[in-house]
């Protein structure tokens, strides 16, 4: 049976039908349906957890006592869980295990553009990347196989619009995989420095077999057409380039690390002219040249952004186009242009245009965090002046007060969501009291996770599949940590939030 889904959909069908018994995360798009959808299958544990670095840890408990783990975050949690992933490429895993990095070229709901593929080639894991919704499922499948045949953890690493189109995917049953048989091996498991070291030979042997197996595998595939043009591409890419360019030969890469160099050089010298296109860094194109392979890239297509079908038609279509002579489409782009610009706002009725737009009268520093009340930073409130990362307001705070000051401190508050407060915003909260900060902290509590769509949080008593558990006591915690003065509003009383603020 075929169903229409979507790359996020297809990742947690692969799951389960790689019999998977446990799937983590902290919701951020464009990875958030992911575990969303995992959650719908009663055979799979499915968490929202407080971080990235926490999914991972419990995926990886998971994997190593023998049973297969998902981990889903988005390009900036994997900042977040490096401390484990690299550690985790030394141990290996049991089970498989699984980390899907969705990046977001052009920013479409982040804070920064990365290139996650990094992450793989530093960690020295494979990196996988589907270019539909079909493929994301199988390659999830895949990827799991390849866990466990090569003792890894393996990225499979999507971009937004992979993640959010749809495409038709064969369904097919689970497997209901058995857990694996752990036994007790520190010398593997435990990296203290004397076990750790001969745990990196492995990883480097690991990679050499990984190299080898680069090159024939079902992953990357050679498409020759017509010879004057060949490129070399992977994701969303690689259907942009056959829709714009349906005869020129191309070199599919659905495994861009490690990269098969001979396949790569066999392809190289079958055609004439030689591109990779690739979003964000030139990831491929930098390997390339490394191996003495004549090759365009970022030379040609932007390094910032999305490369979208109509970048490509307008490098490379007017020299290698199929349908040159044929009319121009009358329907200019340039039309869509005058399509007014609808930048997001807070939401009628949220509680956070109230706070706003008291520190806008106040004309206070406000350092801020991640999550829709970033919103606080446009017009009309204007009220914000930071926003870094996950939990970087509380710090930032302390960081300027001890710079300028306890009478600086006096204008400066770090506003912070509930999620992102229990994300990582607690160990900035107790450094605060430690090192004797005087900075107020406003924790904005609407006991969801608003911005990627209103999921269960740990303070709201609701776990992922709506089942009742313990909320966290966000005034019991601040005190437990040594915070003397806690005080709770309400937002929509404006008069009582700006005489507290005053106070504080």
């Amino acid at each position: 049976m075929k169903k229409l889904l979507t790359g996020n959909e297809a990742i947690a069908r692969g799951a389960w039908e790689a019999g998977v018994k446990v799937c983590t995360a902290y919701p951020g798009t464009p990875s958030t349906e992911i575990t969303e959808n995992a959650a719908s299958y009663s055979e799979m544990y499915a968490e929202w957890s407080p971080n990235e670095k926490v999914a991972l840890e419990v995926g990886l408990g998971a994997a190593i006592i023998g049973g297969r783990a998902l981990v889903a975050m988005k390009h900036v949690g994997v900042n977040v869980a490096a401390d484990p992933l690299f550690t985790l490429a030394y141990t290996g895993i049991n089970a498989g295990l699984v980390l899907v990095s969705a990046d977001d070229p052009g920013m479409h709901s982040s804070q920064n553009e990365q290139d996650n593929r990094n992450f793989g080639k530093a960690a020295k894991i494979p990196v996988l990347e589907p270019s539909d919704s079909q493929e994301a499922k199988e390659f999830t499948k895949i990827a799991f196989e390849l866990s466990e045949a090569f003792d890894t953890p393996v990225m499979l690493r999507t971009t937004t619009r992979v993640a959010h189109s749809q495409s038709l995917v064969e369904l097919e049953p689970r497997q209901e995989i058995p857990l694996k048989n752990y036994e007790k091996n520190i010398q593997k498991y435990v990296m203290m420095p004397g076990f750790a070291r001969p745990r990196h030979v492995a990883v480097e042997a690991r990679l050499e077999k990984l190299m080898e197996y680069a090159e024939t595998c079902s992953l990357n595939r050679m498409e020759l057409r017509q010879r004057q043009l060949g490129i070399i591409a992977s994701g969303a890419v690689y259907q942009y380039v056959r829709e714009v360019l349906p005869n020129a030969s191309t070199l599919k890469l659905g495994m861009t690390y490690p990269l098969p160099r001979k396949l790569i050089e066999e392809f190289a010298g079958q055609v004439e002219n030689l591109y990779v296109i690739e979003e964000l860094d030139p990831f491929i194109e930098d390997q390339l040249k490394a191996w003495g392979i004549k090759v365009h890239g970022k030379d040609t297509f932007p390094l910032v952004g999305e490369i979208l079908p109509e970048i490509i038609q307008e490098k490379l279509g007017s020299t290698y186009g199929q349908n040159k002579n044929e009319p121009e489409n009358t329907e200019s782009s340039d039309n869509f242009l005058h399509i007014p610009v609808r930048p997001p706002v807070m939401c009628p009725g949220c509680p956070h245009r109230g706070l706003f737009y008291i520190l806008n009268k106040l004309k206070l520093t406000v350092t801020g965090d991640i999550g829709c009340y970033t919103l606080g930073a446009q017009a009309p409130h204007h009220a914000m002046d930071t926003t870094i990362c996950m939990g970087a307001s509380i710090g930032a705070a302390i960081g300027m007060e001890k710079a300028r000051g306890k009478e600086f401190a006096r204008k400066l508050v770090a506003v912070i969501g509930d999620s992102t407060f229990i994300h990582s915003g607690i160990t900035g909260l107790i450094d605060a009291v430690y090192n004797k900060a005087t900075t107020t902290v406003i924790i904005l509590d609407n006991r969801t996770t608003a911005m990627t769509g209103h999921q269960n949080n740990p303070l709201n008593g609701r776990t992922i599949k709506g089942e009742a558990t313990k909320e966290v006591n966000l005034p019991l915690l601040a005190k437990a940590v040594g915070v003397d003065r806690v005080v709770e509003v309400d937002p929509f009383n404006l008069t009582e939030l700006e005489t507290i603020i005053k106070q504080e």
